[in-house]
């Protein structure tokens, strides 16, 4: 039976979306990013940030999806969660013991 290879599924589903040049791990990442920018528009939040990097030791790195800039000036280290992996519940404990920041999913 003849499979066509060019065109490999996510092992979790999710389906890459690009939006203004960014492509997103899934559609529940990206209706985010655009909630973020209506926000953004509305004066509700300060500003927000894509995918920042935070080491948590050496060679060893954590990506949230977003970091959003509170209008109080907190902050807020946004995930979204389809499937939480062994490797990701590892990250977030060592993100949050390490930077006390809580990481919030969504």
């Amino acid at each position: 039976e003849y499979k066509d290879k060019t065109t490999k599924k996510s092992k979790y589903r999710a389906q890459k979306t690009s939006i203004d040049g960014h492509v997103f791990d899934s559609k529940k990442e990206a209706e985010y990013y655009c909630e973020l920018k209506n926000r953004l528009r509305a004066d509700d939040i300060k500003g927000f940030c894509l995918q920042p990097v935070f080491i948590l030791a050496d060679g060893l790195k954590y990506k949230p999806d977003f970091i959003i800039f509170n209008n109080d000036n907190s902050t807020e280290v946004i995930d979204v969660k389809g499937v939480k992996t062994k490797e990701y519940i590892a990250k977030k404990k060592m993100f949050e013991d390490k930077y006390n920041l809580k990481i919030i999913e969504v």
